[in-house]
């Protein structure tokens, strides 16, 4: 505490600002390319199923999913899902994202190890996410005896798989787009300066993640020095 500001409040608006500018350059780029027509006029679900196809996958299907760059590939059930968006669209950003979506596909298909490691993490990030914050919170209600520094551990500890996921996430997220940007390229899918533009639609997409990522970290860093601090005082 410092005239009676918490000083670790430093790491989360670093952190809110880093996730604004991510989050804002990507809305940004996409709505840019968004409105740039390509050369192929193919569309979306089109470019996706070219690229399984050239592959040799055939059992994963392409549909359109509801919301607004909700895209995703889920290797439970082999699907690429495109957003409303990207499915039908034959914007270069639509191309780009599709192609993305698809790379996963492929990461599946040669069996990426991160990709695998992301997959099998998934549970375990989700308990982490969701329980982490209560069990602090009723460690740091309970006041500083034993009871409630073991729960402020657990809920560290459980926090602190949420940030691996994120930073699992990272090296899978640009494997995917530099994928993406080799079957545009292999499949003919873009021409002239194309290439260039889904390139920095990819770029702008894997900094949401980055941007996560750092945010996770720093949001780690506060809550260990907030611990530490509470243990100090506690002695």
């Amino acid at each position: 505490m410092y005239y009676g500001f918490d000083i670790t409040y430093i790491f989360v608006i670093i952190g809110m600002l880093i996730t604004l500018i991510a989050s804002w350059r990507m809305k940004a780029t996409f709505a840019k390319y968004e409105r740039v027509a390509s050369q192929s006029r193919l569309t979306g679900r089109e470019v996706a199923e070219r690229i399984l196809r050239a592959n040799g996958i055939y059992d994963v299907s392409v549909r359109p999913v509801s919301g607004r760059l909700t895209d995703h590939y889920d290797p439970r059930d082999k699907t690429v899902s495109l957003s409303e968006v990207i499915y039908g669209s034959t914007s270069v950003a639509a191309i780009a994202v599709a192609a993305h979506e698809c790379g996963h596909a492929i990461q599946d298909n040669v069996g990426y190890v991160p990709l695998n490691l992301r997959s099998a993490f998934v549970p375990v990030a989700n308990w982490g996410s969701r329980l982490s914050w209560p069990i602090i919170c009723i460690g740091f209600l309970l006041g500083y005896g034993n009871m409630s520094n073991i729960l402020i551990q657990i809920g560290i500890a459980m926090f602190l798989l949420a940030v691996i996921f994120q930073i699992i996430t990272l090296p899978v997220e640009f494997d995917a787009s530099r994928r993406a940007l080799i079957e545009l390229e292999n499949n003919e899918i873009l021409f002239d300066r194309e290439d260039k533009s889904a390139r920095k639609v990819l770029f702008a997409a894997a900094m949401t993640y980055v941007a996560a990522a750092a945010t996770g970290v720093l949001q780690m860093l506060r809550l260990m020095l907030l611990f530490s601090g509470r243990s100090r005082r506690r002695n």
